[in-house]
């Protein structure tokens, strides 16, 4: 019975000795360092782009065929109507292929008609059978190419009057031109811009923005554009086309916001400050290192200040040229861990070593 009681007394003695071992050994497991950092809202509101104002329609204007301009009766401002002959280059020579072609149909035709007597000699002696049948299919032979000849020399009749029109450049829609390429006594090349048209009546501002900017660019996103010089005159517009890379140098996109009724003031060339119509809130963004992905969900490990403890938080996140956007899930001024989040544990300790 001794011997017993002995026993029992050893064994709970061990399972008291081996708890107070497993609880020091909890309590002696070392704080965790960790990087990270406090996410900061942007105000998107408070962005800007500067920009010109350009027109949404314009047409560079050259010529088809090669010549010295002779006139160029338009210079950069001039107002232009649909049809006005901006330019000319010398027709001399597209003259003399008129007169040539001209001259080729009228060689053709007389052609067919001696032909066409003489098929119907032909015709009237095999009646007679003064005539054999193939000196008559000859004849017949020798009709129908002269017509071919009539129809080629008249297609080229056609051309080169088409190609003397190709001597005037005239304006397709009415405008204003906005540069001139070249001046009289020049050799023109076929498509070489000489005068470039623009319509005042459609304009919209040009801006670059950066990879900086908090907002996500997309079809449809309001601003607010005013000039420069006159801050107080301003007009709503959209953007209506975003351009589909950055710029390698200056890393910006180029976008075009479509203008509502711009007044006068907003003359083409002019420049101009674009800001975000309204307040698009708060933006939040965090570093790709500290995103942890499970079973296709989003979490960030939220640093608790007072306890400095790690929790775990399921946020829904965006990703858009500027980097990664918080939507929902996460408060601003929260502290986030940046590095080591595949090794944390709920309700960790840490120690915050660096921002």
């Amino acid at each position: 019975m001794m011997r017993a009681v002995v026993i029992v007394a050893s064994v709970f003695a061990f399972a008291l000795l081996t708890a107070g071992c497993k609880q020091k050994t909890e309590a002696q497991e070392p704080v965790r360092p960790v990087l990270s950092t406090v996410v900061q809202a942007t105000e998107s509101s408070g962005t800007t782009a500067a920009g010109t104002v350009e027109p949404r329609y314009k047409t560079d204007l050259s010529f088809r065929v090669l010549g010295r301009l002779i006139a160029r009766p338009v210079n950069v401002g001039d107002t232009v109507e649909q049809g006005e002959i901006v330019a000319a280059i010398d027709p001399t020579a597209l003259e003399l292929a008129v007169r040539s072609a001209k001259a080729d149909l009228s060689r053709s035709q007389a052609q067919l008609a001696n032909a066409s007597a003489t098929e119907e000699r032909q015709r009237t002696l095999i009646a007679t059978d003064t005539t054999s049948k193939e000196t008559l299919d000859n004849a017949v032979q020798v009709r129908a190419g002269a017509q071919a000849s009539v129809a080629r020399a008249q297609a080229n009749l056609t051309k080169a009057i088409e190609t003397l029109s190709y001597a005037q450049l005239k304006a397709d829609f009415a405008g204003v031109a906005t540069a001139v390429s070249a001046d009289v006594g020049q050799i023109a090349s076929p498509g070489q811009t000489v005068v470039t048209v623009a319509r005042p009546d459609v304009r919209e501002a040009v801006v670059d923005i950066g990879p900086d900017f908090p907002v996500p660019l997309r079809v449809g996103l309001p601003f607010t554009v005013s000039l420069q010089i006159l801050p107080s005159v301003h007009v709503e517009g959209q953007i209506r086309e975003i351009a589909p890379q950055a710029d390698p140098v200056t890393r910006t996109q180029r976008v075009r916001i479509a203008l509502n009724d711009p007044p006068q003031t907003f003359r083409l060339g002019a420049t101009v400050t674009a800001r975000l119509a309204t307040d698009q809130g708060p933006v939040l963004r965090v570093p790709t290192s500290a995103v942890l992905i499970k079973n296709g969900e989003s979490f960030l490990w939220v640093v608790d200040d007072a306890t400095s403890t790690v929790s775990l938080n399921k946020v829904d996140l965006s990703r858009d040229a500027n980097g990664i956007r918080v939507t929902d899930g996460l408060n601003a001024r929260t502290r986030v861990v940046t590095a080591g989040i595949h090794s944390l544990k709920q309700g960790q300790h840490v120690r915050i070593d660096q921002d």
